[in-house]
């Protein structure tokens, strides 16, 4: 046994000095991956039939007519099997950039000494609860930890519903909160798709305040009258007698089509829901850990005095590895755990997966990522808009650091959503190795949340490549149409 703990010590001192190399450096050596990490071991072919047959066809795939093959990725670009770089404008789970070596030491580094179930005591844990608790506003300071967004936003429902002893959820209008059942039926980016069930009685779904297609569109009092239907929707609820126990939201809509909620909005509808008698959740599983550049999180842009009673975090807070947490107050945290109640999840915040919590939130630190995410995010946002004088089918530019949505538009004046347009978009810039996807209710927002490594240079990269592909789009159109796609009031 002695001789075992000897070795685990020399291990780890020796992963403590190692300098990793650079990752364009080490990932060149191809011959050592292919042999060593099975990079590539199949054709391109082999893996495509291989998928059919082995994994279910419910889960999707991008490109799913042409898949991509990626066998490696480094900060803000992927790579296929032929070398073939893509810059990579859609992925928020690697939030510092993928293959970040810091990232990468401190998994190693504690995979090397220790890892195991969460029944044990270690700092790791600690640590992070810690970071986590001290950027929080008010009360928000007892911390459980799991695996992903949805394990983090099903337990918050568990939460609310333990503390009210009520059932029913309060959401918006094409949000998406996880794909366990329970939040399936809250989210109605899928309840709502002819393949679900459809709404359940116990859910209550509000307008959400959408600034471009909304009620209150360019109103400057939107915020409070968009939580005004929040209210109403409560009441409908509550004069039917149903209990309200929660109203969740995504902190910025993302799958609703990356939307920027006006001002007040927030806290008008936490009052409304706490004369209710519910709790207010926010799901940062999206927006969380600087990626609006001027706060950590995205609910912050609300204002100082906005403070939900629960708050759920997931995807990038591992960079790709598998971490998401719920923080909420002592009083909601004691009711859970009353008659001797537990949770226990077993690999939840385990010592490797803290450690890569914490890698990233020193990263995002370190190399001052929410300054950069305002400056890039806010030079493209400027060079969008820019691109609206140009290009007419560009209807709606939003957003804040690198979360934006770029809303195409048949007409300015009736808003005809472009689907087919903001699919052919999707299609073209992939040929220019640009990799984008689109979302909202009718599929024609282009979505933006790359790695936040994402520069200035690649900015302008983007809006050069978009450009042209607009231009191509509405010269086919002009064709087919007698002129009529994509000119304003026609």
């Amino acid at each position: 046994m002695m001789a075992y703990l000897q070795r685990l010590h020399s291990v780890a001192r020796h992963l403590n000095t190692v300098k990793l190399a650079q990752p364009k450096v080490f990932l060149q050596n191809r011959s050592f991956f292919n042999s060593n990490c099975r990079m590539e071991q199949l054709s391109r072919t082999t893996t495509i039939q291989m998928r059919k047959k082995l994994i279910g066809s419910a889960c999707p795939i991008w490109f799913r007519d042409e898949p991509l093959k990626i066998i490696r990725a480094e900060g803000q670009y992927m790579y296929d099997e032929e070398g073939n770089q893509y810059l990579d404008c859609i992925n928020n789970v690697c939030h510092v950039g993928h293959s970040h070596p810091d990232v990468t030491k401190a998994v190693s580094n504690q995979l090397a000494i220790l890892n195991t179930n969460t029944r044990f005591l270690n700092d790791n844990m600690l640590h992070l609860a810690k970071k986590l608790t001290d950027s929080l506003p008010g009360k928000l300071s007892v911390c459980f930890f799991c695996n992903s967004g949805s394990e983090a936003n099903d337990l918050a429902i568990r939460l609310a519903r333990k503390y009210t002893g009520n059932k029913d959820v309060v959401v918006l209008d094409n949000a998406y909160h996880g794909h366990t059942e329970l939040l399936i039926d809250i989210s109605p980016h899928k309840f709502k798709k002819p393949c679900m069930e459809g709404k359940k009685e116990w859910v209550h779904v509000a307008d959400p305040p959408d600034i471009y297609r909304g009620k209150y569109a360019g109103d400057p009092n939107a915020g409070e009258k968009y939580a005004l239907m929040v209210k109403n929707t409560i009441d409908s609820a509550t004069q039917n007698g149903r209990k309200v126990c929660a109203f969740i939201l995504e902190a910025l809509q993302s799958c609703g089509g990356q939307q920027i909620y006006p001002p007040n909005f927030m806290k008008n509808c936490f009052k409304h829901v706490r004369e209710a008698g519910g709790l207010c959740i926010v799901d940062e599983v999206q927006t969380g850990f600087g990626r609006v550049g001027s706060h950590m999180w995205a609910f912050q842009l609300q204002g100082e005095d906005v403070e939900p009673d629960i708050v759920s975090f997931g995807k990038p807070m591992g960079n790709g590895f598998p971490v998401a947490a719920v923080v909420t107050t002592p009083e909601i945290a004691h009711k859970f755990g009353e008659g001797g109640h537990e949770y226990f999840n077993t690999y939840g915040g385990n010592p490797v997966a803290a450690a890569s919590a914490l890698a990233v939130w020193e990263i995002v630190e370190k190399e001052n990522l929410r300054d950069h995410a305002l400056k890039v995010g806010g030079f493209l946002l400027e060079e969008m808009k820019k691109l609206q004088e140009k290009h007419e089918m560009l209807g709606h530019v939003r957003g804040v650091g690198l979360f934006q949505g770029y809303e195409l538009v048949r007409d300015r004046e009736t808003k005809e959503p472009a689907t087919e347009e903001a699919a052919q978009v999707i299609i073209r810039l992939r040929k220019k190795h640009i990799l984008l996807s689109t979302e909202g209710p009718y599929n024609n927002t282009l979505k933006f949340k790359p790695p936040m490594c994402f520069s200035e240079d690649d900015a302008r990269h983007l809006v050069k490549s978009l450009s042209e592909v607009l231009s191509e789009i509405e010269a086919d159109n002009d064709a087919l149409n007698g002129h009529n796609v994509g000119k304003v009031g026609r």
